[in-house]
C-alpha cells in the first residue's frame, strides 16, 4: 500500500486507487471528506459502473462502502508506527433504493478503530470491528448500508 504521509488527500486517494486498484479509479470512486473521524467516498452511477436494471452495480457501492471504513484504518494504523495487518473477514449488506445519481458512502467509526487498535497494540491479540457504511443519494435518501467486519494483528 503507499504510504500516507500525514492524512488522507484527494490527490493521495487518486494514487492509490491508479497504482494499487484502478478496478475502484475505473468505477469513478473519489474521496469526498476524510479526517480522523469519519471518510465519506464518493461515486456517481454512469455507464461504466451500471448494472442491467439502471441503477449502479452493487459491487461498485460496495467498493466505495469498503474505501469509507478501510481508509480510516489504514491511516490509524500508519499513524500507530505499528505493524499491524488488517483484513476483511466479514461482510453484510442492505439495499434500500435504487442507486442513481451520486452516492456518498461515510463511516464514522474513528474513535472506535482507535480503541480496537489501542487494544490490539496492548494485547498483541487479534481484534474485530464491525464497521458501518451508509450510501446517500443526492436526495438524502438512503439507498445502502454495509457493513465490513475488520480484523487487526499487530505483526511479531
Amino acid at each position: 500500500m503507499i504510504q500516507l504521509i500525514k492524512i488522507m488527500t484527494r490527490s493521495l486517494f487518486n494514487k492509490m486507487l491508479l497504482f494499487k486498484i484502478p478496478i475502484a479509479k475505473i468505477a469513478g470512486l473519489k474521496l469526498y471528506h476524510f479526517d480522523q473521524h469519519k471518510a465519506q467516498i464518493f461515486v456517481k452511477y454512469g455507464w461504466l459502473n451500471q448494472n442491467p436494471f439502471r441503477s449502479m452495480f452493487w459491487a461498485v457501492q460496495g467498493m466505495a462502502a469498503e474505501f469509507s471504513t478501510g481508509i480510516l484504518c489504514i491511516d490509524k494504523i500508519q499513524k500507530s508506527g505499528q505493524k499491524i495487518s488488517m483484513l476483511v473477514v466479514g461482510l453484510e449488506a442492505n439495499f434500500t433504493k435504487k442507486a442513481v445519481g451520486k452516492i456518498v458512502f461515510t463511516c464514522e467509526q474513528g474513535a472506535e478503530l482507535d480503541a480496537v487498535l489501542e487494544k490490539a497494540i496492548a494485547t498483541k491479540k487479534g481484534q474485530v470491528l464491525k464497521m458501518r457504511s451508509i450510501g446517500i443519494d443526492e436526495k438524502g435518501d438512503q439507498v445502502a448500508e454495509f457493513f465490513f467486519t475488520w480484523s487487526f494483528k499487530v505483526k511479531a
